[in-house]
């Protein structure tokens, strides 16, 4: 059964159909398809378009398919192009012919908008919980880890001291932007376009409003022509999906780096390694090299489904077509990765000892820097002088705390006895301890903040709780 095939008199070639149906891959819509019609029902009852026993047949049999899709049972036919005509098609030889009054003013253009979108909706809120799991465990390992010093990095060169809490945290306010994105991006995915017709709207008196807060929609398209044809929260959604895979990357990346035996700072539990058919002694940290491998496949939908969209005409286009497939795989994988993220923080071994190794004297070169700030010098005479310094223990062959008083006051005579108090990198964390600085009491109070926020997914007690904080 086709829905359109009645001003043809030719068949579609068979190898038309298949490269044009999409039922191979939205049958994943059943739920929320048949839950549009059920609903859509109603609404064509309430403004008469069908009897009370009508709709009652509708719905019963609309159920019944919906039971036949939960236990797998549902046998899909040669001509099912896509979802809907499973479903009508189905629902017509339960309920006869009462089946075809179901489209009276519906197309599928504003039928696959409807399903999509509440799709999307259910999605969000599973990757949107699986999100804040990875956050809670991160801040659980922070919290459990505030005294480890580790060298700091830019470039991949050892920067500055840091606790390794401070670093772990910096990925907490990235999922945490992640988090409120979600949200922005699901509020804009809330409305409904169903009564949009195929472009230009529903002939009949049916209460759009009421049918978007029975779906669950908080709003209503205000256009028919863009509701059938608007993709936008389909870029919005992959947009998101994009950074956040980013974000789950660039954690993988500097984890497969410290993992390394050269580094040695954490271990990987085993649970989320590999070895080698080959060589006996390896540990391979392919959870973090999929998740690294990933951000090609997700960052290429995104900008395939911008390509796909550039330069349609206005109206609803076949090309449309092509944004479920991008959606459903980043949905798939984001839905494997960051539990395997979260699996990865929750078992990860910290090596503080591996660390302290790690930490050298040229960590400390900007708190040199900093002291002579605090003798009045002028900070870019003072890392001026400091890069004096740092050759000079290079020249010597030592190290910057074995340099003596002499050599220190021949760059600078504002050195004093004192400098060499300097070389603690307990005390250089302890003095960073403005309001996301590494001291020990501002990580406490970036932790105390993250519980605030995963408590609640309140925006206002969210601002509250910043600025409580």
């Amino acid at each position: 059964m086709t829905l359109w095939g009645g001003r043809f008199s030719e068949t579609t070639d068979a190898l038309m159909r298949q490269f044009s149906d999409s039922i191979a891959f939205d049958q994943r819509l059943s739920a929320v398809d048949i839950h549009g019609s059920i609903v859509y029902a109603k609404t064509l009852a309430q403004a008469k378009l069908i009897t009370a026993e009508e709709y009652q047949q509708l719905v019963t049999g609309l159920e019944q398919v919906r039971a036949e899709f939960e236990a797998e049972s549902f046998a899909i036919q040669v001509d099912d192009e896509d979802i809907h005509t499973a479903v009508e098609r189905r629902l017509e030889e339960l309920v006869g012919p009462v089946a075809g009054k179901l489209h009276s003013g519906r197309s599928r253009n504003d039928q696959v908008a409807t399903d999509l979108r509440l799709y999307l909706l259910r999605e969000t809120t599973t990757l949107r919980q699986a999100v804040i799991q990875l956050q809670k465990l991160i801040v659980e390992k922070a919290e459990g880890h505030l005294k480890i010093i580790m060298p700091g990095y830019t470039h991949l060169q050892p920067a500055q001291p840091l606790l390794f809490s401070h670093w772990l945290m910096a990925f907490f306010w990235k999922f945490e932007r992640d988090r409120e994105r979600l949200d922005e991006v699901a509020q804009r995915m809330g409305i409904c376009p169903l009564g949009a017709g195929a472009l230009a709207g529903n002939p009949f008196n049916i209460d759009r409003q009421a049918l978007a807060s029975e779906l669950g929609f908080h709003a209503i398209s205000q256009n028919s022509l863009d509701a059938v044809e608007n993709r936008d929260y389909c870029v919005e959604f992959l947009s998101w999906a994009a950074l956040v895979q980013i974000h789950l990357s660039s954690l993988a990346e500097t984890l497969i780096i410290w993992a390394s035996h050269e580094f040695g700072f954490v271990e990987l539990a085993q649970a989320y390694c590999t070895g080698s058919s080959l060589m006996p002694q390896k540990r391979n940290p392919d959870s973090l090299e999929l998740i690294r491998a990933k951000s090609g496949r997700v960052v290429g939908h995104l900008v395939g489904l911008l390509c796909t969209l550039k330069g349609l005409p206005s109206g609803y286009n076949k090309d449309l077509q092509e944004d479920k497939e991008a959606l459903f795989d980043v949905i798939d994988t984001l839905k494997l990765e960051l539990p395997i993220a979260a699996g990865v923080i929750r078992t990860l071994k910290v090596n503080a000892a591996h660390m302290a190794i790690a930490r050298d004297d040229m960590l400390l070169a900007t708190d040199l820097a900093d002291y002579l700030v605090t003798k009045g010098v002028p900070f870019r005479e003072c890392h001026q002088l400091v890069g004096q310094l740092v050759q000079r223990a290079e020249k010597l062959g030592v190290s910057l705390r074995n340099l003596r008083l002499p050599d220190y006051q021949a760059i600078h005579p504002a050195f004093g006895e004192d400098v060499h108090a300097l070389f603690d990198f307990e005390h250089s964390v302890q003095a960073r301890n403005t309001t996301g600085g590494t001291a020990p009491d501002a990580v406490r109070a970036q932790i105390k903040l993250a519980r605030m926020l995963l408590r609640t997914d309140d925006g206002q007690v969210h601002s509250e709780a910043m600025k409580e904080v």
